[in-house]
């Protein structure tokens, strides 16, 4: 019986070990995307691979939690730029008069890109808006949520 214990012991830490050990070789990369932003440049993800860890927030004009969310990180915004982050707000499906609209009625200064046919969204399987993505600085997505995790972001670019 005692043998059979440590066995089941030893078994338990090495899988408990190896799964650990391996879980940052398990981070995604990130899709990589071009978008236009408000102003009619491109802004492509793989731009700021090595540079920049990255946060996307899929969001909708109609959404009121979005709203919120943007409300919150033009608050962030500097401490996030602070961080060395790059905060990239990607609208999901709208036309790009409607987005023009309200972006500058919120005078954000982070970027806003436009998702038209939500083809990016698609790739991230958003499950409603709004969407966090934190993608560090190798370019793997070590967050995807739908609150942003404002407390645990030094944690997650250490992965």
């Amino acid at each position: 019986m005692i043998k059979i214990a440590k066995f089941i012991f030893i078994f338990l830490f090495l899988f408990y070990f190896f799964s650990e050990s391996m879980a940052a070789d398990k981070l995604s990369l990130a899709y990589d995307f071009k978008l236009k932003d408000l102003n009619g440049s491109e802004v492509s993800l793989s731009s700021y691979k090595d540079k920049k860890a990255v946060v996307l927030i899929f969001w909708t004009t109609w959404c009121p939690y979005c709203r919120e969310a943007l409300k919150n990180l033009q608050v962030d915004f500097k401490s996030l730029d602070d961080m060395g982050l790059e905060l990239l707000a990607i609208n999901v499906g709208e036309p790009e008069s409607r987005v023009n609209r309200f972006a500058k009625s919120h005078n954000f200064s982070f970027k806003v890109l436009l998702d038209s046919d939500s083809a990016v969204a698609d790739h991230y399987d958003l499950l409603g808006v709004p969407t966090y993505v934190v993608v560090n600085k190798p370019g793997k997505i070590v967050f995807n949520g739908n609150s942003f995790p404002k407390d645990k972001l030094k944690e997650l670019l250490a992965k």
